[in-house]
């Protein structure tokens, strides 16, 4: 597939007797040679259009070491994130944090959700559920516990971010939508729509998606101006989404 200024083709590497993919992006306002390896390990090569094969196979080959570790590193946690079972002793997340969950069950106390000494406790008002009643409940306190304190969070981060944007004319609306590969979105009337599981993230990284959000106002696409844009009210927004990319698995897990 090939887009104006851009060129894209697959290559494979040896690493020993281990075989690695990677594919070579060619693009015109590419400056110099960069390799990435993405949390789904896919590892892509950033060149610039002139770039000989021969010198991308040989910078690739100079990095082949770095590649495969950081391949087996997103391997090795993908494999760790195993599904939610709602029961004490899972790990949950709020604002970057990890937290012990633990449920209880005491009709005596109010069915809640709450955040005390390092752990995340879930009370139940009925102990006599079955496993599978028990996790859903739990895992609906916990998702309205989640919607709540989104709802606040992005409100406090949304009015600390506009005094950035001078091209955002007052507040904007944004309501939550729980979803599986998107933090965020932007309207064409400049209205935002925020995951709730992004409250989960450190509050750097909820900065960074709504400052993304909010430059769309001003440039409804992902133009050169855009990442200029972004680069000129957040220029470490590189390095917020590569750690927000490389734990999505984790906070994203239900």
């Amino acid at each position: 597939m090939t887009d104006r200024g851009t060129a894209k083709n697959s290559h494979r590497l040896y690493y020993g007797e281990k075989l690695i993919d990677y594919e070579v992006v060619r693009k015109a306002n590419s400056r110099k040679l960069r390799i990435k390896v993405h949390p789904d390990q896919r590892v892509v090569v950033t060149a610039p259009m002139d770039t000989t094969q021969a010198f991308i196979q040989s910078s690739v080959n100079k990095k082949a070491g770095w590649i495969w570790q950081h391949v087996q590193d997103f391997a090795k946690q993908k494999s760790d994130v195993l599904p939610k079972r709602y029961i004490s002793g899972e790990t949950q997340f709020y604002l970057g944090r990890r937290y012990v969950l633990k449920v209880t069950a005491d009709d005596q106390r109010p069915e809640a959700v709450k955040l005390y000494r390092g752990k995340l406790n879930v009370n139940l008002s009925h102990e006599q559920l079955e496993t599978q009643e028990r996790a859903a409940k739990v895992k609906s306190l916990l998702d309205n516990w989640y919607q709540q304190k989104a709802k606040a969070v992005f409100y406090e981060r949304l009015l600390a971010m506009l005094p950035k944007t001078d091209w955002v004319k007052g507040t904007p609306a944004f309501r939550l939508l729980s979803m599986k590969k998107q933090w965020g979105s932007c309207s064409t009337q400049g209205n935002l729509v925020l995951n709730p599981h992004l409250v989960k993230t450190p509050k750097e990284c909820i900065d960074y998606v709504i400052l993304h959000e909010l430059c769309h106002i001003a440039e409804y696409n992902h133009s050169e101006q855009f990442w200029r844009l972004l680069t000129q009210v957040m220029p470490q927004w590189k390095a917020l989404k590569t750690q927000l990319d490389s734990m999505a698995e984790l906070y994203l897990n239900e």
